[in-house]
């Protein structure tokens, strides 16, 4: 059967988001919904209030994620997997790696206590840092500020992750 494509897939988002490790159960529902809306560069972290069992979690592996990728690649018509890492170690990928990742995007973290509201429609490459239920812990805080992240929030109401990411990433593009 000769398969002919009429349309090319849609714009990735200039985004890369960068998750506190979820529940497994939510980690699904989060990494389809977020490949759906476009995001091709995904960082899973650890922090204090991540459940450390989460990280022995099946859901991990290479062939499960990338399961929930192809769900939400198919429910929005989509072609390119996006690149998914790990990082088990909060203060080495701060200190090592953060530097480089958000050079010449907008860092944002949400955070429940933040002064500054999520902007709008900003069209511009980010890096966006949620944390787990309940935010990062002040330290986290402090480290990821003192990197360049500008602390966001959504309101007054309290979000679980797996409202919390779309809604950031819709406010956001």
């Amino acid at each position: 059967m000769d398969v002919q494509l009429y349309r090319s897939a849609p714009p990735p988002l200039p985004l890369t988001l960068v998750l506190a490790l979820p529940r497994p159960k939510a980690l699904k529902r989060v990494l389809r919904s977020v490949t759906a809306l476009g995001v091709k560069r995904i960082i899973l972290l650890n922090c204090f209030r991540v459940e450390k069992s989460y990280w022995q979690s099946p859901v991990l592996s290479s062939n499960l994620l990338q399961e929930q990728l192809i769900l939400g690649l198919e429910q929005s018509q989509d072609t390119h997997l996006p690149e998914v890492l790990l990082r088990p170690l909060f203060k080495p990928f701060v200190e090592d790696e953060v530097p480089g990742l958000i050079k010449g995007t907008l860092p944002f973290v949400a955070h429940p206590t933040a002064s500054t509201s999520c902007p709008r429609d900003i069209k511009k490459a980010t890096t966006l840092a949620i944390g787990p239920e309940g935010g990062f812990i002040n330290y986290e805080m402090d480290k990821l500020i003192q990197c360049g992240f500008t602390p966001i929030h959504m309101g007054a109401r309290l979000l679980s992750v797996e409202t919390a990411v779309p809604v950031l990433i819709s406010r956001l593009y």
